[in-house]
């Protein structure tokens, strides 16, 4: 009896040590952290808050002139200097050129996100490389993002090691 309860302790053991061995073993990072205290992307957010000054400065040129060109115009009109078929025509001009300004508009913002894709996705992928190659090299099997966990215990933190790779 002794000898069969010694060996089903002993097989409890060799199975709870190959399990413990088998265990998966998970880490996080806070990427936003990373990200934030990267020289890249700090020159990455300069050069696209340049970008939008710019054209945020093209686009108020635009409405500014097409104010003076409408004070101009009802200037004119309340002058007696333009018929109402002239009126008209002003008018149509006017909105086209406020159509022009909406659409520059959508055009910005578009060219401002294709930029900012641009700028980033080069670093994205420079600190996944470095999450992965920091997952390979101490066996981690998981590693998550640090924003989208309910709990987590901070010695699973491994930022500090993706900050080092990079």
């Amino acid at each position: 009896m002794k000898r069969i309860l010694k060996a089903t302790l002993i097989v409890a053991i060799l199975f709870s040590v190959a399990f413990s061995a088998a265990a998966q073993k998970f880490g996080y990072v806070n990427s936003q952290e990373i990200l934030a205290e990267m020289p890249e992307v700090k020159q990455a957010e300069a050069n696209l808050e340049a970008l939008q000054k710019q054209l945020q400065k093209k686009g108020q040129g635009m409405v500014e002139k097409l104010q003076q060109d409408y004070l101009a115009i009802q200037t004119k009109v309340e002058q007696g200097l333009l018929s109402p078929q002239q009126q008209q025509d002003e008018a149509k001009k006017l909105e086209t050129r406020q159509q022009e300004i909406a659409k520059f508009e959508q055009d910005m913002v578009q060219q401002i996100q294709g930029k900012r894709n641009e700028l980033l996705e080069p670093i994205y992928k420079k600190v996944n490389d470095a999450i992965s190659a920091v997952a390979k090299e101490n066996g981690y099997q998981m590693i998550f993002e640090q924003g989208v966990l309910l709990y987590f215990e901070p010695a699973q933190d491994v930022s500090a090691k993706v900050k080092a790779k990079l």
